[in-house]
């Protein structure tokens, strides 16, 4: 079975064809970072013009490169929450309009769900119940999944979410956007002990994630660093490189802290990790260390399967065609 999905939730314009939900056949990603970056984040009208000129050519070469005519394929799968309202309709628009020329079923996806997905793309034979841990730009969030499908959520963000953390702490730091690759790349090269940030757990056993403070103690510091330059010793370039290290791995450990302890509580077979934030190599590092120190096992998909795309979501969909989870021509985009 042949699934064209389609992602436009955000910032990046993405078409794929997948077979019998495993078989990545295409995946075609446009990312908008370049047009981004000069306002140190997502501009949501922006995006939406982008999304617009951009999405036919993009569902044009996923079909190219699958070396298919649209009237092979056997459904369409679109993300229609959550993101960006403006984004989210447009790919919701271009979904519904295929489907009625071509008569063939319609499969809305959440975009978290996908994300968690992602990883059954590349890893067989997963058991459940498992924790599914989802970071990026504007979400995150601990489920627990009981398959495939079936996701509860456990707590999410309550203010930054990590992704938007590193953004807004690169930009404090003058490193650029995004701030994710930025800060994991200068990171490496940084104390990650130098300075000691503060970790927000919230109420004892809260799943839920609280990164503003951080962000903040981060901006006070820095602040005060730049006061009193002169009698710092330790040259600046290396100052950021130890602020970059010590902010990460304060993120890293609610992140890691809080899924393993949703293991535990829950009894998972093991963690799924997905979103923006998945690639980071810190992250999994850390979580591949205590995977082993927990004999508990820990998935996470490639660095291309981590970034918003659409191989993820027409994957996805065909577990959700074979429950029988078809939409209707009049499904809504949900922000």
């Amino acid at each position: 079975m042949l699934i064209l999905g389609i992602e436009t939730s955000c910032d990046e314009t993405s078409a794929a064809v997948v077979r019998d939900g495993r078989e990545i056949v295409s995946n075609i990603i446009l990312s908008q970072d370049v047009l981004h970056r000069q306002f140190g984040g997502v501009v949501p009208e922006l995006a939406c013009r982008a999304h617009e000129e951009s999405i036919i050519g993009v569902i044009d070469n996923a079909l190219v490169d699958a070396k298919i005519q649209l009237s092979e394929l056997d459904a369409i799968a679109v993300v229609n929450t959550p993101g960006l309202i403006g984004a989210l309709l447009i790919g919701v628009t271009t979904a519904k309009t295929l489907c009625m020329v071509l008569d063939i079923p319609l499969i809305a996806v959440n975009h978290l769900y996908s994300h968690i997905y992602a990883n059954n793309l590349e890893y067989k034979n997963i058991s459940y119940p498992a924790i599914s841990l989802v970071v990026s730009g504007g979400h995150t969030t601990l489920f627990l999944s009981k398959s495939e499908t079936e996701c509860i959520a456990l707590g999410g963000t309550i203010d930054d979410a990590a992704g938007e953390a590193f953004d807004k702490v690169s930009k404090i730091l003058g490193l650029g956007y995004p701030g994710g690759p930025v800060i994991d790349k200068l990171a490496k090269q940084g104390n990650k002990d130098a300075v000691t940030f503060p970790r927000s757990y919230l109420e004892k056993d809260s799943f839920d994630f609280s990164f503003s403070g951080l962000k903040t103690a981060v901006l006070y510091y820095h602040r005060g660093q730049n006061l009193d330059a002169s009698r710092l010793k330790t040259p600046h370039d290396q100052r950021i490189a130890d602020i970059a290290a010590s902010f990460q791995e304060a993120v890293i450990d609610v992140l890691v802290n809080k899924a393993f302890q949703a293991s535990i509580m829950y009894d998972a077979k093991g963690i799924l990790v997905g979103g923006g934030v998945a690639a980071n190599s810190r992250l999994r590092q850390r979580l591949h260390e205590r995977s082993k120190e927990r004999n508990i096992p820990v998935y996470y998909p490639s660095l291309r399967l981590c970034t918003d795309n659409a191989a993820m979501v027409a994957g996805f969909a065909y577990k959700k065609y074979l429950e029988g989870d078809i939409a209707g021509l009049d499904i809504e985009a949900i922000p």
